[in-house]
């Protein structure tokens, strides 16, 4: 078994071995992973976090060994936390990263992926958030435009968007809307919820397809065009703007 970890800011991952391929997420910096199948050009990759599979351009991530991507796994993990930040190379050139990039080895401002070290300077996040701060964070992403497969406040799609505020405070969430519907405790009606609690949305065949953050006073906070704020009521989702409803509510998940 081969390993890797993206030494890129922003890194696409894709449905096949093609450039012209569906972007199914994004590889952000110091995120470490399986390699399923190595070829030529690309390889098969399975991110740690959240176990997403796709295709990588091998020019696009660095080989580790087993033991670095076992410590970086039982390791606590640490993240950027500013919009966007950079790291100095020992050479003094810069490479930016985004929020909820991954500082590997992070200790006393130090990060290093394989030989090479940087300074990093800015915010950091490493451990656990409260709920409560889970819509601060969310608001961070406010007015970012909707991006198939994004995962960063320059574009970002519903689960990408859900999946990133809880990483940001500390907690897991699969990539899929549909997966992430897996986790945490049903509840039965919206008065049951509380501010920073998700909820689901379905297409006319039944495929949860949209997911978004409950906020007080029944809004919503969710990635449709772009990071918005709408109203969510017992049938969906009511879109302010056009004063139509634009998504059919599914089941509401508590998830901390």
């Amino acid at each position: 078994m081969l390993y890797g970890i993206c030494n890129l800011s922003i890194v696409p991952l894709r449905l096949e071995t093609s450039d012209n391929s569906e972007m199914v997420s994004q590889v952000l910096f110091g995120e470490h992973f399986k390699v399923l199948d190595k070829k030529k050009n690309w390889s098969k990759i399975r991110i740690h976090f959240d176990g997403c599979e796709g295709y990588i351009n091998n020019k696009q991530f660095f080989e580790i060994s087993e033991e670095n991507y076992l410590e970086l796994s039982n390791s606590n993990t640490t993240l950027s936390g500013e919009l966007i930040d950079f790291l100095i190379e020992e050479n003094g050139q810069l490479s930016t990263i985004p929020i909820g990039a991954t500082l590997p080895f992070y200790h006393n401002k130090k990060v290093s992926i394989g030989a090479k070290k940087f300074t990093f300077e800015g915010t950091i996040i490493n451990k656990k958030l409260d709920k409560e701060l889970l819509l601060k964070t969310a608001f961070l992403f406010l007015n970012t435009p909707h991006f198939w497969g994004g995962k960063t406040p320059f574009g970002i799609d519903s689960a990408g968007f859900t999946q990133m505020v809880y990483k940001l405070c500390g907690y897991q969430l699969l990539r899929k809307a549909k997966q992430q519907a897996t986790q945490g405790e049903v509840l039965s009606f919206i008065e049951e919820s509380e501010p920073g609690d998700l909820a689901f949305f379905d297409d006319n065949e039944g495929v949860i397809t949209h997911v978004g953050i409950i906020m007080k006073d029944n809004h919503i906070i969710h990635a449709y065009g772009k990071v918005r704020i709408d109203r969510l009521d017992h049938s969906g989702i009511y879109n302010v703007d056009t004063k139509k409803h634009t998504h059919k509510l599914r089941v509401i998940k508590k998830i901390i």
